[in-house]
């Protein structure tokens, strides 16, 4: 570890300490002979409150305050030593790798932009970005990476799109993008006096671009116009989405150096933060962040201004921010725009080649539910992805209804209207017509009227068969892959069809979606593969609601030993209360299952409580029941859950004797009889008959090894065919 690397870590870790004595003590002892490091400590912890008043402060004056505060911190601590510069980038026309540095362009938080000339192994201008002087922290050179392999991820024609990366001398990091000769999108809109339908096209195909980055399991976290540049291809303007700096992986992490953004630090730009963004709850960031962020910037290409007031926004501080955000309705666009004074009015519809009042009622209707939809507070209430909002865009411009709008009959007659003018035109004149000759054409009337009826209900018809389309082929898909999941299964390829299952989405219950998942499930515990098997149990349990008590209770003992085997236990915990639940309100035959669920661990006061009325009942079916046929399985089953509710109680001897029990029963089943030799030698070593518990160890471990060695030789079980009896090995 270098002295700055050991200076950072030292500073972060007296930081965290609650009191001034307990971080003087521990400076004392890590900087014990070392008066300089300790003196730069000090400094650095003593600067600490100017942080917390720069926030507190920089809604007054922000520019001012940053511009002190970041001066004050940056003056020398008594006794230290100035600082090693880097002058790599101190003039234009430096050489980085095959790139000579031409202009400055750009500058964000940690990242400096420059125009460059790459002179091989092709000679093009490209924008170079590299991170600034002082800003190469682990965090900072992580996040910078996390941009880099961001934008490498993508291959979109409204992306800009990495060329290379490297290192300068130094090991600061820098990567070469697509050069982007454009301006921002409200910019570009303005200048060049876009009508409403050709800011709604350029928006279409940024929602293209976004969608691209969710496909590739990003979320870009901060859109706004100066992260969407427009340029020209031919003259036609094409919009590009930059600065993925701050995304954030969906699904898995970007480079071995990401890191997660550190509590209570926000990440975005306020006026187009989505509430869950700038609230920082438990509630995670997910794509539909990036949805609320999209409303923001339509809301803006259609009125000239966000919903909210970045000033206004920020004046009261950070609390009051998250509070507009999370609780404030914004104004509808049309709402919006009669509120503006009359000459910022006029100029904003001159913008948009359009009068005030006709562009005011373009926006009233179709477009404000659309706006008002994306920037929903409760993100479930939003559009699902963004080619969601791009398709009812599309369904605007071509005069069909929205899937924002509530369907009404006026509206789906006046959405019919305006796609077949000419029809109404002319049906209009036939009217007219028959008015005039209305003696002589009484009865043609009326057969024109009852075809106009039959036309606009055919109409009707083809509406909603559009409306359901997507959602049947959807489930037409999912019913096509999980038949192909079947066939693969019974063919033995479990990998391929595990493969394919996670392709879809199963939300429903479904029999042959249920069969799917018990097989795999019960595949990967096989192979001791654990995460993987309680994903598929877990699944199993959502969707599978058509069988009765038997085969649900065989699924729970199934999930059950899978979360047990995962290193967090929290999931078994949360899934043996649910199971309790569920199963323990009214008796059924196979209560005791409900035992043997929830004590695969040690549990809890609560959960023993719960459980001993199930445990009196199962006792006393022995009694009341005859053991012949099939309640010879079930008392012996019976009897193994009795001695581990006895065993987690503390009751060993009664623990004991119910395995016995069991061992008694005629009927052989290896993994009932190998389950009760070793709860019985667990008992026994409780009781300090050590001898007993290794003979009894012994023979459970003899059935185990006969019955592993059966099953790995043989293909796992397969209950896709529709099989409903208990699954070997998980009982």
């Amino acid at each position: 570890m270098n002295p700055r690397q050991l200076e950072e870590s030292l500073y972060e870790a007296a930081r965290l300490l609650p009191s001034p004595a307990a971080r003087q003590t521990f400076l004392e002892q890590a900087c014990a002979g070392d008066a300089e490091l300790r003196a730069r400590l000090d400094s650095l912890l003593s600067a600490e409150p100017d942080a917390d008043r720069f926030f507190q402060v920089a809604g007054a004056a922000p520019a001012r305050l940053a511009g002190q505060l970041l001066a004050e911190s940056a003056a020398p601590a008594p006794g230290s030593k100035p600082a090693n510069t880097d002058s790599a980038l101190e003039g234009l026309g430096t050489r980085i790798g095959n790139y000579k540095l031409l202009q400055k362009i750009g500058e964000g938080g940690c990242g400096v932009v420059f125009m460059a000339d790459q002179e091989k192994p092709i000679h093009r201008r490209v924008a170079l970005k590299i991170i600034k002087l002082g800003m190469d922290t682990k965090s900072v050179i992580a996040r910078f990476e996390a941009e880099r392999q961001a934008l490498a991820l993508m291959d979109h024609p409204n992306i800009a799109r990495v060329l290379d990366a490297g290192a300068i001398e130094t090991g600061r990091p820098y990567f070469v993008m697509e050069l982007v000769r454009g301006i921002k999108i409200t910019d570009y809109c303005d200048q060049n006096h876009l009508d409403t339908r050709q800011r709604l096209d350029l928006f279409i195909q940024i929602c293209g671009a976004i969608q691209h980055a969710h496909q590739k399991g990003l979320i870009h976290r901060d859109i706004k116009p100066s992260n969407i540049l427009v340029t020209l291809h031919d003259g036609v303007p094409v919009p590009k989405v930059i600065d993925f700096g701050i995304a954030k992986a969906i699904e898995g992490r970007l480079t071995d150096k990401t890191f997660f953004t550190a509590y209570e630090q926000m990440i975005g730009t306020p006026a187009y933060m989505s509430p869950e963004q700038a609230e920082m709850s438990g509630l995670d960031v997910d794509t539909r962040s990036d949805i609320y962020s999209l409303g923001v910037l339509l809301y803006e290409l259609l009125t000239g201004r966000p919903p909210f007031d970045p000033k206004k926004l920020m004046s009261g501080g950070l609390d009051a921010m998250r509070r507009t955000l999370r609780e404030q309705e914004p104004q509808r666009p049309s709402t919006m725009l009669t509120t503006m004074q009359g000459t910022e009015l006029t100029n904003m519809a001159a913008q948009r080649l359009a009068e005030p009042p006709k562009l005011i009622s373009l926006l009233r209707g179709d477009l404000d539910w659309i706006v008002m939809r994306a920037l929903e507070k409760d993100r479930k209430r939003r559009y699902e992805t963004a080619n969601g909002l791009a398709l009812d865009i599309s369904r605007y411009l071509n005069n069909e209804p929205v899937a924002a709008r509530p369907p009404s009959r006026r509206y789906r007659f006046e959405k019919l209207v305006r796609r077949n003018q000419i029809v109404f035109l002319a049906s209009g004149a036939v009217a007219v017509a028959l008015i005039v000759g209305f003696a002589v054409s009484t009865r043609l009337y009326i057969l024109e009227r009852a075809a106009l009826g039959r036309a606009m209900a055919a109409e009707h018809q083809a509406e909603l068969a559009r409306a359901n389309e997507t959602d049947l082929r959807r489930q037409a898909e999912t019913r096509e892959k999980i038949t192909r999941a079947t066939v693969l299964l019974n063919q033995e390829s479990f990998d391929d069809a595990d493969q394919l299952i996670r392709q879809v989405s199963l939300t429903q219950p479904t029999v042959e979606g249920a069969a799917v998942y018990r097989t795999l499930g019960e595949y990967f515990a096989l192979q001791d593969r654990w995460p993987e098997a309680a994903d598929r149990f877990t699944t199993l349990l959502k969707i599978n609601r058509f069988d009765g008590w038997d085969v649900d209770t065989l699924d729970y003992l199934e999930c059950g030993p899978a979360l047990a085997e995962l290193p967090d236990r929290s999931a078994y915990e949360q899934f043996r209360h649910a199971a309790i639940t569920r199963f323990a309100s009214e008796p059924h035959p196979f209560a005791d299952r409900i035992i043997k669920i929830s004590l695969l661990l040690p549990a809890g006061r609560d959960i023993m409580a719960s459980l001993r009325p199930i445990a009196s009942l199962s006792a006393q079916s022995f009694t009341t029941n005859r053991d012949a046929g099939d309640e010879i399985f079930l008392s012996a089953w019976r009897s193994v859950s009795l001695g581990l509710m006895e065993y987690r109680s503390g009751n060993y001897a009664q623990a004991a004797n119910w395995c016995r029990r069991c061992l008694n029963y005629p009927e052989y089943i290896a993994p009932r009889t190998a389950t009760a030799h070793v709860l019985l030698a667990m008992a026994d070593q409780k009781l300090g008959q050590t001898a007993e518990a290794r003979t009894e160890l012994a023979q459970a471990a003899e059935i185990i090894g006969n019955k592993y060695k059966t099953r790995l030789d043989a293909a796992p079980p397969c209950r896709v065919s529709g099989s409903t009896g208990p699954s070997p090995g998980f009982c």
